[in-house]
Protein backbone atom coordinates (compact mmCIF):
# COMPACT_ATOMS: atom_id res chain seq x y z
CA UNK A 1 0.00 0.00 0.00
CA UNK A 2 1.45 3.42 -1.19
CA UNK A 3 0.96 6.37 1.59
CA UNK A 4 -1.14 8.16 -0.24
CA UNK A 5 -3.59 5.10 -0.04
CA UNK A 6 -3.30 4.74 3.57
CA UNK A 7 -3.89 8.66 4.14
CA UNK A 8 -7.14 8.25 2.11
CA UNK A 9 -7.68 5.42 4.38
CA UNK A 10 -7.36 7.45 7.37
CA UNK A 11 -9.79 10.24 6.24
CA UNK A 12 -11.88 7.72 5.18
CA UNK A 13 -12.12 6.29 8.63
CA UNK A 14 -12.28 9.47 10.52
CA UNK A 15 -15.09 10.36 8.07
CA UNK A 16 -17.14 6.69 9.31
CA UNK A 17 -16.51 7.27 13.06
CA UNK A 18 -17.81 10.95 12.77
CA UNK A 19 -21.28 9.31 11.04
CA UNK A 20 -21.19 6.20 13.82
CA UNK A 21 -20.84 8.53 16.16
CA UNK A 22 -24.21 10.11 15.00
CA UNK A 23 -25.63 7.10 14.21
CA UNK A 24 -24.93 5.80 17.28
CA UNK A 25 -26.95 8.93 19.51
CA UNK A 26 -29.19 8.87 17.45
CA UNK A 27 -30.14 5.28 18.21
CA UNK A 28 -29.13 6.11 22.10
CA UNK A 29 -33.06 6.88 23.46
CA UNK A 30 -36.11 5.02 22.08
CA UNK A 31 -39.60 5.86 23.27
CA UNK A 32 -41.03 3.32 25.65
CA UNK A 33 -42.32 0.34 23.60
CA UNK A 34 -40.19 1.08 20.65
CA UNK A 35 -36.87 -0.22 19.54
CA UNK A 36 -34.06 1.97 17.83
CA UNK A 37 -33.12 1.63 14.08
CA UNK A 38 -29.93 0.47 14.71
CA UNK A 39 -28.68 -1.39 17.62
CA UNK A 40 -26.08 0.67 19.28
CA UNK A 41 -24.37 -2.23 20.21
CA UNK A 42 -23.52 -3.65 16.85
CA UNK A 43 -22.42 0.32 15.43
CA UNK A 44 -20.07 0.35 19.24
CA UNK A 45 -18.84 -2.80 17.56
CA UNK A 46 -18.25 -1.42 14.35
CA UNK A 47 -16.73 1.73 15.88
CA UNK A 48 -14.14 -0.02 17.68
CA UNK A 49 -13.33 -2.06 14.60
CA UNK A 50 -12.50 1.35 12.98
CA UNK A 51 -10.57 2.33 15.40
CA UNK A 52 -8.57 -0.25 16.04
CA UNK A 53 -7.98 0.20 12.47
CA UNK A 54 -7.27 3.59 12.25
CA UNK A 55 -5.04 3.59 15.43
CA UNK A 56 -2.74 0.84 13.36
CA UNK A 57 -2.93 3.34 10.10
CA UNK A 58 -2.10 6.30 11.92
CA UNK A 59 1.30 4.54 13.67
CA UNK A 60 2.09 3.06 10.37
CA UNK A 61 1.99 6.41 8.49
CA UNK A 62 4.00 8.40 11.58
CA UNK A 63 6.62 5.66 11.20
CA UNK A 64 6.80 6.22 7.79
CA UNK A 65 6.88 10.04 7.22
CA UNK A 66 9.54 9.34 10.49
CA UNK A 67 11.88 7.04 8.78
CA UNK A 68 11.57 8.58 4.89
CA UNK A 69 13.75 10.88 3.91
CA UNK A 70 13.59 13.49 1.26
CA UNK A 71 15.49 16.48 -0.52
CA UNK A 72 17.32 15.71 2.95
CA UNK A 73 14.36 15.70 5.23
CA UNK A 74 12.11 13.46 6.62
CA UNK A 75 8.80 13.40 5.36
CA UNK A 76 7.65 14.39 9.03
CA UNK A 77 9.81 17.55 8.81
CA UNK A 78 8.35 18.31 5.79
CA UNK A 79 4.80 18.14 6.91
CA UNK A 80 5.82 20.68 10.23
CA UNK A 81 7.10 23.11 7.44
CA UNK A 82 3.77 22.83 5.44
CA UNK A 83 2.03 23.39 8.41
CA UNK A 84 4.14 26.36 9.88
CA UNK A 85 3.66 28.34 6.13
CA UNK A 86 -0.08 27.60 6.53
CA UNK A 87 -0.31 28.93 9.61
CA UNK A 88 2.17 31.87 9.14
CA UNK A 89 0.62 32.72 5.73
CA UNK A 90 -3.07 32.85 7.63
CA UNK A 91 -1.80 35.70 10.08
CA UNK A 92 0.12 37.34 7.51
CA UNK A 93 -2.93 37.64 5.37
CA UNK A 94 -5.40 38.79 8.66
CA UNK A 95 -2.54 41.76 9.14
CA UNK A 96 -2.83 42.41 5.52
CA UNK A 97 -6.44 42.69 5.68
CA UNK A 98 -6.24 44.81 8.90
CA UNK A 99 -3.79 46.95 7.78
CA UNK A 100 -5.67 47.43 4.66
CA UNK A 101 -8.90 48.92 6.41
CA UNK A 102 -8.38 52.65 6.87
CA UNK A 103 -11.41 54.59 8.28
CA UNK A 104 -13.15 56.85 6.36
CA UNK A 105 -12.47 60.65 7.61
CA UNK A 106 -16.40 62.70 7.06
CA UNK A 107 -14.56 65.50 7.97
CA UNK A 108 -10.64 66.75 8.11
CA UNK A 109 -10.84 67.83 11.70
CA UNK A 110 -11.50 63.71 12.76
CA UNK A 111 -8.51 61.49 13.75
CA UNK A 112 -6.50 59.54 10.53
CA UNK A 113 -5.98 56.09 10.96
CA UNK A 114 -3.21 55.24 9.33
CA UNK A 115 -1.48 51.56 8.43
CA UNK A 116 1.21 50.82 10.74
CA UNK A 117 2.92 48.29 8.28
CA UNK A 118 3.85 48.23 4.47
CA UNK A 119 0.90 46.25 2.91
CA UNK A 120 3.30 46.12 -0.12
CA UNK A 121 6.49 44.40 1.02
CA UNK A 122 4.02 42.17 3.47
CA UNK A 123 2.42 40.90 0.53
CA UNK A 124 5.62 39.88 -1.65
CA UNK A 125 6.26 38.09 1.48
CA UNK A 126 2.98 36.42 1.93
CA UNK A 127 3.40 35.52 -1.91
CA UNK A 128 7.04 34.05 -1.31
CA UNK A 129 5.42 32.12 1.67
CA UNK A 130 2.51 30.64 -0.64
CA UNK A 131 4.96 29.97 -3.00
CA UNK A 132 7.24 27.93 -0.96
CA UNK A 133 4.16 26.10 0.09
CA UNK A 134 3.06 25.02 -2.90
CA UNK A 135 6.22 23.42 -3.57
CA UNK A 136 6.23 21.75 -0.44
CA UNK A 137 3.15 20.65 -0.66
CA UNK A 138 3.79 19.07 -4.09
CA UNK A 139 6.60 17.45 -2.61
CA UNK A 140 4.70 15.91 -0.15
CA UNK A 141 2.01 14.57 -2.44
CA UNK A 142 4.53 13.16 -4.69
CA UNK A 143 6.36 11.06 -1.79
CA UNK A 144 3.15 10.26 -1.10
CA UNK A 145 2.34 8.30 -4.15
CA UNK A 146 5.80 7.11 -4.16
CA UNK A 147 6.48 5.94 -0.55
CA UNK A 148 4.99 2.48 0.73
CA UNK A 149 3.81 2.45 3.49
Amino acid sequence: MKLAEALQERADLNRKIDQLKYRMETNALVQEGESPSEDPYELKKELDEAAARLEELITSINLTNAKTVTEGKTLTAWISHRDVLTRQIAVYNDLIDAASRTAQRATRSEIRILSAVDVKQLRKETDALSAELRRTDALIQAANWTIDL
